[in-house]
């Protein structure tokens, strides 16, 4: 089966943003005509039976991203396809469509659930209303499968239960089960395992992993942690300030990083695998803060912060620069965009 998926990996793209754009308008005294611009121009795509990581610090823009793929917000500019056409559902049913077809994970399992219900109402309820399945013998049938399929076993002694009954991470388990009930083509997890014990972490990534080998799913794992994507992820989207600046296959991004912020990433996340070659190296401790949102600077928008920042970086966002490894990012240390073979000099003798 992970021969299927890798074989199909690359065909067409299952859900795409294309220069997906957000900006949410302030409310309040004082505060009229202003916007977050929470995200901007920010391209995605997701295959079949692959892993894609979105990385970044907290309030860069992943959740956004992620939501507007789910149709939980209304795009300020950009597209969303699914399956190659545009995703642009006008009625209860076509979003019924498209819900069954793209789920979304939440972070907080706990308040994603309705604690008043029992495991066998939160699945069934799913199954019923995408038509998965009808009567209560057939819908009890297929909860217990799902229950199976997420290794809670025996599943009869969790169908029953409510979700306060329930550890963290069985409760993620019910999350993901309710998600494949109505039989997705792709999960978007929102940090799903950041608020789980770190010892059931792992478990929650395998059952991920798991999925996408068997089922050919294709799976947005959303994160603050570059170490982890690198190991769960195929491939690793780099967001920096509502924009994603760097982007490739996990290898590549996470041994050799081509922008200065992927760097400072991985410089927070230790990682013994990693190859000491002189391109990733220390940052200087005092980096100052990611800026406001509100007011974003111009130009690349890590400037403010980058030991190798230029006259140029201030002003004008640069073109994509594509690289050997199937990598490619957006930083003025390797020119106004095209094609690259070789780190800038200022990224090897840093």
């Amino acid at each position: 089966m992970r021969r299927l998926a890798e074989a199909t990996a690359k065909a067409t793209p299952v859900l795409e943003a294309r220069n997906a754009t957000k900006h949410f308008a302030l409310r309040g005294r004082g505060s009229k005509g202003h916007e977050v611009h929470a995200l901007e121009s920010a391209n995605l795509t997701l295959y079949r039976g692959r892993i894609a990581a979105l990385v970044g610090e907290s309030g860069s823009g992943k959740t956004t991203l992620a939501r507007l793929m789910a149709l939980a917000y209304p795009l300020t500019d950009g597209e969303i396809l699914l399956d190659g056409e545009p995703a642009d559902p006008r009625g209860q049913k076509d979003r019924r469509r498209y819900y069954a077809r793209v789920q979304l994970i939440f972070q907080d399992p706990f308040s994603s659930l309705n604690h008043l219900k029992r495991v066998r109402y939160i699945i069934g309820r799913a199954l019923r209303i995408h038509g998965r399945a009808a009567g209560r013998a057939e819908v009890e049938a297929k909860v217990l499968q799902l229950l199976e399929r997420v290794n809670l076993t025996p599943a009869k002694d969790f169908i029953d239960k409510f979700p306060h009954q329930l550890s963290g991470g069985q409760r993620q388990r019910v999350v993901i089960a309710r998600a494949l009930a109505v039989e997705p083509a792709v999960l978007l997890g929102d940090e799903p395992v950041s608020m789980l014990d770190v010892s059931i972490r792992l478990d929650i990534l395998n059952l991920l992993a798991k999925l996408r080998d068997d089922e050919g799913l294709a799976i947005l794992y959303i994160t603050h942690d570059i170490a982890s994507a690198r190991y769960f992820a195929d491939d690793i989207n780099v967001m920096y300030a509502g924009q994603l600046v760097e982007s490739g296959p996990a290898e590549a991004v996470s041994q050799q990083p081509k922008h200065p912020y992927t760097r400072l990433l991985l410089d927070c996340s230790p990682d013994p695998d990693r190859r000491d070659d002189g391109v990733v190296d220390r940052f200087d401790d005092d980096l100052g803060e990611p800026p406001s949102l509100i007011d974003p600077p111009p130009g690349c928008r890590f400037h403010p912060r980058c030991p190798f920042a230029r006259d140029e970086c201030r002003t004008r966002l640069p073109e994509l620069t594509s690289f050997d490894d199937g990598s490619w990012t957006r930083c003025w240390l390797y020119g106004d965009g095209g094609h690259s073979h070789e780190p800038a000099e200022e990224m090897l003798t840093r």
